[in-house]
């Protein structure tokens, strides 16, 4: 019987098998599925960067106070989802919950304010929050995100917007809906306050006991509530687009004229509400109109006080955020298509005595640009052979050694049979060739 770490490891004469699995609310991504990630991330790079935009990473965690100012300590990912602990200096650290507060203080510590206004940034990372697990979402999630700092003009929020309209365009995500509204700023949001909590307060005993503590913290927390007996009281809540003040009403009106101008359709929607509290302004989230997937699939808006609130100087901001899980969702309900893997190119099969050679044609052929496999597990001649046929190669070759000392190679093309000689010193130019056609 052996012991490692205090634990035993064998008992009986057998290994003991440890059951060890991927925490709840996390998944592996594999490679079957990964090309799909690919293909999204790219184009959303793609699209970006036309765009103007840079990409940014920021630390996996960061202080807990970040999270807590910046998000706001009324909402339900700092009260309730965070994955907070105190490292060995007895610091509390949280792993990152949300994007725009962590690249907002790396905008602020990196001194990004001195660079030409407007700084144009987007995001491909993961976060994560302790929530309940539903389709779609996960304890560990990725979101693709942009964020644009320095510009006030409802023309940013209409370009943000715009980022988002072509993706969806080009990745043929085509069942979906603008949905578009504001949350007003700080000085008209109390009078609509006022107005909540007048809505709510005679029948604030008949709702969920969060929304009857968000009533006392923050009333407008409850308009973002799911719970089901809370609905019917916030369908008829006043609407905060009744309570802009003249500059609110004003930017609103050009974020609508600018995406009219643009094409872009949208929908106002009169009770729109986002789950964080540094939103000001401009909200707005695209929805699916597939039957069967109608849900969000992106949301965002303006979010004028945060750098202010993590210390900088004032600045106004506008981005969105979107899960990639949840998407990918959405992509399979629309049935868009991705583009096929590129096929393998080559399968080289080897004897003993040729299998090291065999090994640096590959790597010659590999680094020609070319998607190169050979055997590595010493197989025999005929289990080679079956390899190949199963890769889907477009071309194999034998390397025996006749073919080591002649330098030729008899190149089969595995769709007909078709079988052509081609010198080493020719072989990458004509399977790049044989890409071509």
């Amino acid at each position: 019987m052996v012991e490692c770490c205090g634990e035993k490891t064998v008992y009986q004469g057998r290994i003991r098998q440890m059951n060890i699995t991927a925490p709840r609310g996390t998944k592996d991504i594999l490679p079957d599925e990964i090309s799909r990630w690919h293909a999204v991330e790219n184009l959303f790079a793609s699209v970006c960067e036309r765009y103007g935009y840079g990409e940014i990473r920021t630390p996996t965690f960061e202080k807990t106070e970040l999270f807590a100012r910046g998000v706001g300590d009324s909402t339900d990912i700092v009260r309730k989802e965070m994955y907070t602990f105190d490292d060995k200096a007895g610091r509390s650290m949280t792993l990152r919950p949300e994007g725009t507060a962590g690249i907002a203080r790396a905008y602020i510590e990196n001194g990004m304010a001195s660079l030409p206004s407007p700084v144009k940034l987007y995001y491909d990372m993961s976060f994560f929050r302790y929530e309940k697990m539903q389709k779609g979402r996960y304890r560990e999630f990725w979101q693709l995100g942009c964020e644009i700092f320095g510009s006030s003009s409802a023309y940013a929020d209409a370009e943000i917007i715009a980022v988002l309209d072509t993706f969806f365009t080009e990745l043929g995500l085509s069942e979906r809906q603008l949905e578009l509204g504001s949350i007003g700023c700080p000085e008209c949001r109390p009078d609509f306050i006022t107005a909540l909590r007048a809505h709510f307060e005679a029948d604030l005993d008949k709702m969920c006991a969060d929304c009857q503590e968000r009533f006392e913290i923050n009333p407008l927390r409850i308009l973002d509530c799911k719970v089901e007996t809370c609905q019917p009281f916030i369908a008829t809540a006043p609407s905060q687009l009744d309570y802009l003040c003249g500059a609110c009403d004003e930017h609103f009106a050009k974020v609508k004229l600018a995406l009219d101008e643009l094409d872009i359709t949208y929908n106002v929607n009169r009770s729109m509400v986002r789950g964080l509290d540094y939103y000001t302004r401009t909200v707005f989230e695209y929805v699916s109109t597939h039957v069967g997937t109608q849900g969000s699939i992106c949301g965002g808006g303006r979010y004028d006080g945060l750098v202010e609130i993590l210390g900088g100087k004032h600045t106004p901001a506008v981005g969105f955020a979107m899960g990639i899980e949840r998407l990918l969702l959405e992509i399979e309900a629309q049935e868009v298509e991705f583009p096929p893997l590129a096929p393998l190119d080559l399968f080289i099969i080897s004897f003993p005595d040729t299998a090291v050679s065999a090994l640096a044609l590959a790597q010659k052929m590999i680094r020609s640009g070319l998607i190169v496999q050979t055997d590595v597990m010493e197989r025999s001649l005929k289990a080679q052979m079956k390899q190949a046929d199963r890769s889907s190669a477009q071309y194999m070759l034998v390397f025996g050694a006749e073919e080591l000392e002649s330098k030729q190679f008899l190149l089969k093309r595995l769709s007909d049979g078709v079988e052509h000689t081609v010198a080493v010193d020719d072989l990458a130019d004509y399977l790049l060739k044989a890409r071509e056609k």
